[in-house]
């Protein structure tokens, strides 16, 4: 069963990044939520999810 985990574009871990999730689409939920609060800001971080093996 492939798992999807959160990673931070620049490598730096933090309370989002690391978090695996059963789905790709729950991961998904999740960075949605995040850049929902921050609506046009230049301030946020930017994140990818990838499927586990390949974030290793």
């Amino acid at each position: 069963m492939t798992r999807y985990v959160i990673l931070r574009d620049d490598g730096l871990s933090d309370a989002i990044a690391g978090q695996l999730f059963p789905s790709y689409d729950e991961a998904y939920i999740v960075l949605e939520r995040y850049y929902a609060d921050f609506c046009c800001s230049d301030e946020r971080e930017s994140y990818r999810i990838e499927a586990e093996a390949a974030a290793q």
